[in-house]
């Protein structure tokens, strides 16, 4: 079997922190990229139903272009940079990442909801993994640092329930 091409998770660290220091010091904040997605959320909610919107004190912050906030330029970059990451390892190709008991289809079920739980928790927690452990931890927010323990705490809680699928 061939061996895949990954980067020293050493020298993808050291990276992940040089661009969290350029994103301050060019752009003035941290990482992110659940507000990317709320924002074009409330956009599409925007262009179909312009009153409810509207009506919600929340949302209509968001309604505006999402063209209008840097973390969607953010977001665009990241997919850009993972297709072209794995197109220069020789690693770009569509496959289901999983273990032997476990068909396609479940796997695809546990990937959306454990998204869905995420995307949900990002929400009520008003940032996502990057927004709040990343950029949190860095300005030594005391909830970014709660946030990262809290990650791996259910990270660890739940593996032990899904760990067979991976055998």
């Amino acid at each position: 079997m061939k061996e895949e091409k990954y980067w020293s998770p050493y020298v993808s660290g050291v990276g992940l922190g040089l661009t969290l220091l350029l994103a301050f010091v060019l752009v003035g904040r941290g990482l992110g990229a659940s507000g990317a997605m709320m924002r074009l959320d409330v956009w599409f909610m925007n262009l179909i139903a312009p009153a409810h919107t509207a009506a919600n004190t929340y949302l209509s912050r968001y309604a505006e272009s999402p063209l209008s906030n840097w973390l969607i330029f953010e977001v665009v970059g990241v997919i850009i940079g993972g297709f072209l990451s794995g197109a220069l390892a020789g690693r770009l190709k569509a496959k289901i990442g999983k273990g032997q008991r476990i068909s396609n289809r479940g796997r695809l079920i546990l990937a959306f909801t454990g998204g869905a739980v995420m995307g949900f928790g990002a929400r009520l927690a008003r940032g996502c993994t990057s927004g709040l452990a990343l950029t949190g931890g860095a300005t030594l927010a005391v909830g970014g640092w709660v946030f990262m323990f809290a990650v791996f705490a259910g990270a660890y809680a739940t593996a032990y329930f899904v760990r067979r699928q991976w055998i």
